[in-house]
């Protein structure tokens, strides 16, 4: 799977944990930056890794900042992308299954390393279940 990373400054730590993780796994990462923990606009990261996905170039994304929400903001205001904020397990398994997302956001500030490592596997192995519900939110997108 082609996963495309984004992260603020906030986030850069577990962006760089997570991308480890996702080559380990033998996905081809797609890192929109930032590079450092020196502080930037976190929309001029997370708004293209949104993109990647909506445009098709990749299938889903992972944002990352310090509590996580302004990211999930930018991401969701790219038409075609569903992203889920994250805190735990099932809101990571949930996201997916119930919500088709193709994209979650975690704050580094929020949760431990350990819970992101574990929810980013959960978002890339659950499976959408389907469901009416879904067609709705595709139309108001």
């Amino acid at each position: 799977m082609k996963i495309a990373l984004g992260s603020d400054h906030a986030g850069f730590l577990y962006k760089e944990k997570a991308k480890a993780l996702l080559i380990s796994l033998g996905h081809d990462v797609k890192d929109c930056g930032t590079n450092s923990t020196a502080p930037v606009p976190y929309p001029e990261y997370i708004r293209p890794a949104a993109q990647a996905v909506a445009s098709g170039e990749c299938e889903r994304a992972i944002v990352f900042g310090g509590s996580g929400n302004g990211e999930a903001m930018v991401a969701n205001k790219v038409k075609g992308v569903r992203c889920a904020y994250v805190w735990n397990s099932q809101t990571a398994e949930l996201g997916r299954r119930h919500n088709d997302a193709n994209c979650i956001s975690f704050g580094e500030r929020m949760i431990s390393e350990y819970i992101m490592l574990e929810c980013v596997q959960i978002f890339l192995k659950t499976e959408f279940e389907g469901g009416r519900h879904i067609e709705r939110i595709r139309e108001i997108e």
